[in-house]
């Protein structure tokens, strides 16, 4: 017999949960006054099939708590609900954080908080971090999982932050993003989208693309096209960066600075990196000692390569952004 809590609601009342189709969308947005803001990247997935292959990727069950970043409609967020222990939600937008907390109140697992989960590009919102571990104490709970159509704005730096944090183990994320992130997300060295945010990722999670998207399949329809991934953090990868160099977030910092030059070499591209802690000479022997040349071509390193490297170099000693990794193929 299991020894998990029954649930805090009925899971077999689907009644609850609206179809996000397109006319379902008008008519509530035209009731409340609502209308999508580019700017905040709202677009809403009325392919109620690829709705229905992002919750079978995820694999919801009691055990989990799944956390949501862009609640929007609060279609996806009742599905959520009916499927994990508890939700987590966070939403900027006021008019649409109503509306999610209204077809969401009655549910007795769903936690929703209005604001930015970004406090700025480096740090998730305190707030949300709180009620994620608040959460992760409810009885039953055993896994944490991102389930969500992220926002384009802040759809790196979410996932960034969140593979930074220690006491938050993410068993998976599956996310609905845009295809330029996924394919960065995915990148192989040598080629024009291999940057920091692919190396940090791969050396973190195992990567795997469930779906490229149209744009028709949103509302109002995004310019380009979008994915589902699933990226499976796996504690042997976080194992061997701790062992090799200390922290996720030393790698991090090495990776952003030295991706902030990506078409100098390595010596030019670390050298303003470490100024303040390496003289020219000092920071030849790093590279050398890590077994690369200071003329090589960080893009060209593998991930277990720039393992080495960020092993034979001291720490960054100056705070740094993840911002740089949406603009890094464009520096």
């Amino acid at each position: 017999m299991s020894n998990t809590p029954p649930l805090p609601f009925h899971t077999d009342d689907r009644k609850l949960t609206p179809r996000q189709t397109l006319s379902y969308l008008k008519q509530t947005f035209e009731g409340r006054r609502l209308e999508p803001k580019s700017k905040l990247g709202q677009c809403f997935l009325i392919d109620l099939n690829l709705m229905e292959l992002l919750i079978r990727a995820a694999d919801l069950s009691a055990d989990d708590l799944a956390v949501e970043v862009g609640c929007g409609s609060g279609s996806l967020t009742l599905k959520l609900a009916e499927m994990a222990r508890a939700v987590v939600g966070m939403e900027i937008d006021r008019g649409f954080f109503e509306l999610a907390d209204d077809l969401t109140k009655a549910w007795g697992n769903v936690t929703l908080l209005h604001g930015d989960a970004l406090k700025n590009k480096n740090t998730l919102n305190p707030d949300f971090l709180a009620a994620i571990r608040k959460s992760q104490q409810l009885p039953g709970i055993k896994n944490v999982k991102l389930t969500a159509n992220l926002p384009y704005v802040v759809a790196t730096p979410v996932v960034l932050n969140l593979l930074l944090i220690d006491d938050i183990p993410i068993e998976r994320m599956v996310v609905m993003v845009q295809w330029e992130m996924a394919e960065r997300l995915m990148a192989k060295p040598s080629t024009k989208d291999y940057n920091a945010s692919s190396i940090f990722v791969q050396s973190l999670c195992d990567i795997e693309l469930i779906r490229k998207i149209n744009p028709k399949a949103f509302y109002p329809p995004p310019k380009v096209d979008s994915a589902i991934i699933r990226l499976w953090p796996r504690p042997a990868k976080r194992a061997a960066v701790l062992e090799a160099v200390g922290s996720v977030g030393r790698l991090h910092r090495m990776l952003h600075g030295l991706y902030l030059h990506r078409r100098k070499n390595l010596r030019g591209a670390l050298y303003p990196l470490f100024r303040d802690q390496l003289d020219k000479a000092q920071l030849d022997a790093c590279i050398a000692q890590a077994g690369f040349a200071g003329s090589a071509r960080a893009e060209s390193l593998s991930v277990a390569d720039h393992l080495k490297l960020c092993a034979a170099l001291p720490d960054v000693n100056n705070g740094v952004s993840v911002e740089a990794s949406e603009s890094e193929n464009d520096s």
